[in-house]
């Protein structure tokens, strides 16, 4: 060793140097910032230790540990000797930093330098070898592994075992598992994950039990994973029995493990027990209300998940976009336009352009609120327009009744060369049953696999059951059933059951019904279906016997409930409801409705009452359905221009449905916002909009909020066929989606 090193070793030997004393200090210390351990370095520089290894490896720690990967770099560059220790703090620091290339790439120096790897070298670079999938490196440094000696080493041969999991290699994971003789818990984890990252959750719950058979105390870590496979299972008792474990040992209070728990409940349904997992949190992220909000919205209760969104404002925490798409999904199902609209405000709106997953959420929003041209203005100001985005925009035109421009849509979708998908025809599908278009329907339903080269889903099929049904095709419907690739589920056999309702063949819906009771016999709508079927055809024998099956096999009916959002509060409403504080005025309004009502010459359905009673006693059962109750709250509590959305957890009954035509046209609320929408329409009509002059003609052609005036509602579509754009046309080759149909076509899609 020379002077200068001789020089530096008797100073760094001399514990009573103050100068070495104080760099030990700081750099046991740590820094708060790059500055300060740049003015250490340059102590080391001014002392002529700057080449001593020992307080160099402590100097690139601290870099490391700052975030500093050029200067650690620039360090190690400038140090003469670097020996084994050096070299792995490198290839460590820089698998700490994620930097995984730069990792692998100081393993190639190190071997030309002529270092051996270590047992401490090998983990990291197998680390890094497995973040960046370098599986063919991973094979090399196993082959010098066990010639080194080095593969009876638990650490290391956990990390091979991560890198073959994590390549999808899991046999030979397998295999490097079985001969670890004393396995830690990382180990177990890595093999748990490897079975997750294949697909085979059921192994990775059976190998956690192994686990603790064996002795061995899961971390935080492993439960998440296994908790995970348990979710994508379904496995609620595992789940259960997993989370009883937790609170033995004592980790409920770990927010990653309880989140966890509450995403496991969420997957599976069940809501209740999630909830109460998470109102036992000490602490939540943004991840555990998102996920709440999320399973609330999906299942059916938005107005618990609006509730856990307010409660979440509360405690100061910003709505990420994972709890945001929840918010405005309970806003869609609540038809809670002014709410979901002050919910969007809080974000950015830039998020939610640049943010399909956002955007398309905002969308669903404003088209099941029914505010089209607000739908309309989200899609085109998204920056990253994907097929999803598309579908989104397609079901929001043809769920409002603007079915055509849902074809011209799609039509456009094509000149952007997107390849429209599944989900796009489920869209077109449903916009032709709502419109009755059922050769529409047929064409788009036949091309799928002959022009697109796709294979029509049980969703697809299901649509067209829908909408044959709905027709009176029950026959061609049943057959199109029986002819499907796929067993039938009940969502199939429902639509066909709705159609048998519509047309009142009960014998095909006695055959429906046996096979959805097979399917799920726990659903009341089944039976409650029938039973309005048997009312409506007089049948009030075998309708008893419906109610009498559901009462000896403990099946209840769901309550019907209605929403109707007033200055950006929700209101419920249930049948009969007179819990509300304006209960008096509303059945008054009622009473004031009906009046009307008869005297505009309408008789109550009374078909859809399900027991044999007096008509008197039916038509009073009729008047307090839960949606009139909202409607009548809605009339007594907006100004005469303001528009009223109600919303139901079930389907809106016949009776209902008529009332509230005729309710339109009797009541100056609905009235003035026609006459404000066709004033409206009509000015852009008049500036050039082609699909404002096609919606022009229509309401002129069948009177909807003018009067109804057949020839000025040909001289508009005459003008909107001659003005049309070419853009909206659409290649002939493509069966149906010829925007450039004929006016009575045209009419007819859309009156």
């Amino acid at each position: 060793m020379n002077s200068g090193g001789n020089q530096a070793m008797t100073i760094f030997t001399n514990l009573t140097s103050p100068s070495l004393v104080e760099i030990k200090s700081r750099l046991l210390q740590g820094f708060n910032s790059i500055k300060q351990l740049k003015h250490v370095h340059a102590l080391l520089l001014r002392l002529g230790l700057d080449q001593d290894n020992y307080l160099l490896n402590m100097v690139l720690r601290s870099s490391f540990n700052l975030g500093d990967t050029n200067y650690t770099n620039l360090i190690f560059t400038q140090t003469k000797q670097p020996n084994m220790f050096l070299w792995n703090t490198m290839i460590r620091g820089f698998v700490s930093n994620d930097c995984f290339q730069r990792a692998i790439g100081f393993y190639h120096f190190m071997r030309i330098d002529g270092f051996l790897p270590n047992n401490f070298t090998f983990p990291f670079v197998l680390k890094a070898c497995t973040r960046q999938l370098d599986f063919q490196l991973g094979v090399r440094l196993h082959t010098i592994i066990v010639k080194a000696g080095f593969d009876s080493d638990v650490f290391v041969k956990t990390s091979l075992l991560c890198l073959y999991a994590k390549c999808g290699f899991l046999d030979d994971a397998l295999k490097v598992f079985d001969d670890i003789p004393e396995k830690n818990v990382v180990t177990w984890t890595a093999i748990i994950t490897g079975y997750i990252n294949e697909g085979k959750f059921r192994e990775a719950v059976d190998t956690f039990r192994k686990l603790l058979e064996m002795g061995v105390r899961p971390d935080s870590f492993s439960l998440v994973r296994v908790l995970s496979a348990c979710a994508q299972l379904g496995d609620l008792s595992s789940g259960e029995w997993i989370e009883g474990y937790v609170r033995e040992v004592g980790m409920e209070s770990n927010v990653f493990v309880t989140t966890a728990l509450v995403d496991l409940y969420v997957k599976c349904g069940n809501m209740e027990r999630a909830r109460c997992v998470f109102d036992g949190m000490p602490e939540k992220d943004i991840v555990t209300w998102g996920t709440m909000i999320q399973g609330y919205a999906s299942y059916g209760f938005p107005k618990e998940a609006l509730d856990v969104f307010f409660r979440m404002q509360r405690e100061n925490m910003e709505p990420d976009g994972y709890s945001m798409v929840g918010v405005l999904s309970a806003c869609a199902s609540l038809g809670a336009l002014e709410l979901g609209v002050w919910a969007s405000n809080l974000t950015d709106r830039n998020e939610f352009l640049s943010n399909p997953v956002m955007g398309t959420a905002l969308i669903d929003m404003y088209a099941k609120c029914g505010s089209v041209a607000r739908a309309w203005e989200v899609f085109r100001g998204m920056k990253d327009r994907d097929v999803v985005v598309w579908n989104a925009i397609i079901s929001c035109l043809a769920m409002n009744g603007r079915v055509k421009t849902a074809f011209g849509v799609f039509g456009l979708l094509e000149k952007c060369g997107i390849q429209p998908n599944e989900n796009t025809f489920v869209g077109l599908l449903c916009g032709c049953t709502h419109a009755g278009l059922v050769d529409e329907g047929h064409r788009f339903f036949y091309s799928m696999s002959r022009v697109f080269s796709l294979t029509p889903r049980i969703e697809h099929y299901g649509c067209m059951v829908d909408l044959l049904g709905r027709s009176g095709l029950l026959d061609e419907a049943h057959q199109l059933i029986k002819s499907m690739p796929m067993e039938p589920n009940a969502i199939v056999w429902g639509a066909l059951l709705g159609g048998c309702r519509l047309h009142k063949n009960t014998d095909l819906a006695e055959h429906v019904l046996n096979q959805l009771i097979v399917l799920e016999p726990w659903n009341s709508g089944n039976y409650v279906l029938l039973s309005n079927i048997y009312s409506a055809s007089q049948k009030w024998d075998e309708a008893e016997k419906v109610r009498s099956t559901m009462i000896d096999r403990g099946i209840k009916k769901l309550r019907a409930s209605s929403w109707v959002e007033i200055n950006g509060v929700v209101h419920e409403f249930l049948v009969g409801d007179k819990a509300h504080p304006q209960s008096e005025r509303i059945y008054a309004k009622l009473d004031e409705l009906s009046i009307k009502l008869k005297a505009a010459g309408f008789v109550p359905t009374t078909d859809y009452v399900l027991f044999d009673i007096e008509e008197e006693e039916k038509e009073q059962f009729l008047g307090c359905h839960s949606e009139k109750l909202a409607l009548a709250f809605g009339l007594i509590n907006t100004p005469p221009n303001d528009a009223i959305r109600i919303a139901k957890n079930l389907r809106v009954c016949g009776d209902c449905h008529e009332a509230m035509k005729l309710i339109s046209s009797i009541t100056d609320v609905v009235a003035e916002c026609v006459k404000r929408w066709f004033k409206d329409t009509l000015k852009e009509a008049k500036s050039g909009d082609i699909n404002m002059q096609v919606l022009v003609a229509q309401m002129y052609y069948s009177g909807y909020g003018v009067a109804r005036d057949t020839q000025k509602g040909r001289l508009w579509m005459t003008r909107a066929s001659r003005t049309r754009s070419s853009v909206w046309k659409v290649s002939d080759k493509r069966p149906g989606y010829n925007a450039s149909d004929s006016d009575s076509d045209e009419l007819k899609g859309e009156s």
